[in-house]
């Protein structure tokens, strides 16, 4: 069993605290928790459920598209598919308002063929079905099950807190679809389908440890129901305090009850689904052996609250770094920033950085697009190895995240999800303390970065004498492209609006692509059958993007002015970065995911930490973003997890003359997806850059595409000139060496959760679920 499963030996192991313990966290000292009180669940909750045996239910089920003969039969509901995506409709009217967020789906069905049943909703007043089929296989649905075809009738579940990429709340689930089977010309016959949301599942569970969100702000949390006692034996650290949160999901008031000896505090919360942190001070009570209790009270015996990742801290932090930073800076090219010579001023906070720290000249994404890039940088495991490509796909439990390195080493860790990829619906809420999803931030054009800022720094205040670590995910230079006031115009022109939003209604029709037209980002080819001057629409464009990353840059800076603020600058360890790119017809494309060019691959890295780094030193060798967790790892002097894959670049970092104890390694680059914006069939594509030379791989290609390209990495870094054909010797030792890291980047595979789970015990599987990591 890998040490990383938070090292769960040392999590049920609990009541072995210590004084020499930095934080004890009593969702990890769950296991030895007395409880008074118990109460017994509630009484139940209506289902959401419809049984075909009822007319009344049947007739509110619809044939979509795709389906034939839709009928009733002996209580079943039954039809044929005449499509690969059959669907399903039924129309919801009542419970859209109750404020609860779907936890798992059940169908009772079979069906003669097919691979998979799926589920999806949506919240709008009305729905295209046809549009929604003809995207599946662009855009698979998350909530997807193995069939097992046949006569038997099985029963599936789908478990939504673990597969969505967001949360589905009462008011999303306003049309229900399903995808009985994914084969043409199926039989099937569906005896129920049941939806079970939060407040159904949690009235049936016990107290225990969970992984519980409001306001699509998730934590680690204690659940537990009044008039329930919960008391931790514990060993109280050094100038230490209670740091928690609460929250219920009951519309009548909870008194949530916390004291140790001496000590008493009550805070009764009148607004379910949001969260209230909190400290407690317990720093008189320092060393001794204490009995801390947790206590809820309701007029209604059974109510629920939640402690929102409960640990005593101690303010006496020995950790160097005390805090770590990662500013994550979504769709971000290097070649707009001032720091790498750009000729705007589009981030002064940076250049500042910059000047402070290191810069890295050449570093390297391993995705082109954030569902793949980011999981490779906070696990450092190449997307061959993790598995990791499409939209639906999660990080293996045996993933290894940096946000876990770091709880295990006693640090608070907090994070958000910009842009649905980077939390629960990839798996990368592992070791996440405190997580913003995406959906719990304003929606403002993905502009997002202040409100990401605004809630980091409380959190970071309340934890500036305790070891930290953090990821700010902004995703403000993703389109659409038009930033935020006073941004706007900083280099667009007071028309630049008008004129645009004129050329992208013109350019729609010549939209081939469906997800583009929608975004209203046409390729050249597009814009010149519209009779668009092509760099006339990227120029605003690029103005819009350049005026963007300044207003990100703005909250950059606000967050190194806090850490001067609280007087922990020197203290704390500072990246920033990007998970990869952005086109402007670079290659007659736009947006990104589409290949591994320069234009989406080449990122910014920068690192600052005062006094421990160099001021100003600029590394010219060619690094991966798979090599920065075991680099933040290095430097904080604890130990890389076996599984990860990158090395640390420590002797990058280091004054001059320590480079050669840095062992250079190609930079791999991955893309594979079902089909590209351009319309060609680019299935797998890879690029391996070794010192001067970048090869491009295109993997079951169209006749008209080339398998090799051949760029030189340095001096035409966009990949503008192919020169395979000058170079054949080049091509060969690069092919070889691609292949090899192919075979060596497969034969690491991370185990998959069914072959992880068969190495735990009950219990520590059972923790696992309760968090999500595994389904």
């Amino acid at each position: 069993m890998r040490r990383s499963l938070w090292a769960l030996v040392v999590l049920t192991a609990c009541g072995n605290s210590s004084p020499e313990r930095p934080v004890v966290r009593l969702v990890d000292e769950f296991g030895s928790v007395q409880i008074e009180n118990l109460s017994t669940p509630a009484a139940s909750i209506a289902p959401t459920e419809w049984r075909f045996d009822d007319p009344e239910a049947a007739a509110q089920w619809k044939a979509g598209v795709g389906v034939e003969s839709l009928g009733t039969r002996d209580g079943r509901l039954t039809g044929r598919s005449t499509a690969k995506v059959p669907i399903l409709h039924a129309e919801r009217s009542s419970g859209l308002d109750e404020g609860d967020i779907l936890h798992e789906v059940v169908v009772r069905a079979r069906a003669s063929l097919g691979s998979n049943l799926a589920i999806t909703f949506r919240g709008s007043e009305t729905v295209d079905l046809a549009q929604i089929a003809s995207r599946a296989e662009l855009f698979p649905w998350p909530l997807t099950t193995p069939l097992v075809p046949g006569e038997e009738f099985q029963t599936y579940r789908i478990g939504v807190s673990a597969s969505a990429v967001t949360s589905v709340g009462s008011a999303d689930t306003r049309h229900v679809l399903l995808r009985p089977t994914d084969a043409e010309g199926a039989d099937f016959e569906i005896e129920s389908v049941r939806l079970v949301f939060r407040k159904e599942q949690l009235a049936s569970i016990p107290p225990g440890v969970g992984w519980q969100g409001l306001g699509e702000t998730y934590r680690e949390s204690i659940v537990s129901r009044s008039p329930e006692k919960l008391r931790f034996e514990i060993r109280v650290p050094e100038d230490a305090f209670l740091d928690l949160a609460l929250g219920t999901v009951e519309n009548g008031p909870v008194t949530f009850k916390m004291s140790a000896p001496d000590i008493e505090l009550e805070r009764t919360l009148t607004t379910p689904n949001r969260w209230e942190e909190l400290a407690l001070d317990l720093g008189a009570l320092a060393g001794r052996e204490i009995t801390l209790t947790l206590a809820l009270e309701s007029a209604r015996d059974g109510s629920l609250g939640f402690w929102g990742a409960p640990a005593v801290r101690s303010r006496k932090s020995s950790k160097a770094p005390r805090g770590v930073v990662l500013f994550l800076l979504d769709t971000m090219r290097r070649d707009r920033l001032d720091a790498y010579g750009f000729e705007r001023e589009t981030a002064p906070n940076l250049s500042r950085l910059v000047a402070e720290g290191v810069l890295f000249e050449d570093a390297i994404a391993q995705g082109a697009w954030t569902k793949v890039s980011v999981p490779s940088i906070l696990t450092s495991t190449y997307p061959t190895s993790n598995g990791i490509y499409e939209l639906n796909h999660r990080m293996p439990a045996s993933g290894v995240t940096l946000a876990e390195a770091f709880r295990e080493a006693g640090y608070a860790t907090w994070a958000t999800s910009a842009g649905s990829f980077t939390g629960r619906g990839s798996n990368l809420h592992q070791g996440v303390e405190v997580l913003h999803e995406a959906n719990s931030f304003p929606k403002s054009r993905g502009k997002n970065a202040r409100d990401v800022v605004d809630r980091f720094l409380p959190w970071l205040e309340r934890h500036k004498d305790a070891p930290f670590f953090a990821m700010i995910h902004g995703i403000d230079p993703h389109s659409d492209y038009e930033p935020n006031r006073p941004y706007d115009t900083l280099w667009a022109e007071p028309d630049a609006k008008t004129k645009h939003e004129e050329w992208t209604e013109k350019v729609k029709p010549f939209i081939e692509n469906n997800s583009m037209k929608d975004r209203g980002l046409p390729v050249r080819a597009e814009l010149e059958k519209a009779g668009v001057d092509p760099e006339a629409f990227v120029k605003v464009e690029l103005d819009w993007y350049d005026g963007s990353v300044r207003g990100a840059d703005v909250e950059l800076g606000r967050v190194l002015e806090k850490l001067d603020e609280l007087g922990i600058a020197d203290d704390t360890l500072v990246v920033f970065l990007s998970d990869h790119g952005e086109e402007f017809l670079d290659h007659g494309g736009s947006f990104h995911e589409e290949n591994v060019y320069g234009e989406l691959v080449n990122v910014p890295l920068a690192l600052r930490w005062p006094g421990a780094l160099p001021a100003g030193r600029v590394v010219d060798e060619t690094v991966q973003l798979l090599d920065l967790a075991p680099t933040i790892l290095d430097l904080a002097g604890l130990a890389v997890p076996e599984r990860m894959q990158g090395q640390s670049l420590k002797p990058l970092l280091a004054a001059s003359g320590e480079t050669e104890r840095f062992r250079a390694r190609p930079a791999i680059s991955e893309w594979r997806r079902r089909t590209d914006q351009l319309g060609t069939r680019m299935v797998d594509a890879f690029s391996i850059i070794e010192g001067e030379w970048k090869l491009v791989r295109n993997v079951e290609r169209p006749a008209d595409v080339a398998e090799f390209e051949l760029y030189h990495h340095e001096t035409d870094p966009l990949d503008q000139k192919n020169v395979a054909s000058e170079h054949p010797e080049i091509v060969e030792r690069l092919t070889q060496q691609l292949e090899a890291w192919h075979k060596w980047a497969l034969e690491r595979k991370l185990p998959g959760d069914g072959e992880a789970a068969s190495e735990m015990t009950a219990e520590e599987l059972q923790r696992l679920r309760s968090l999500g990591y595994v389904q």
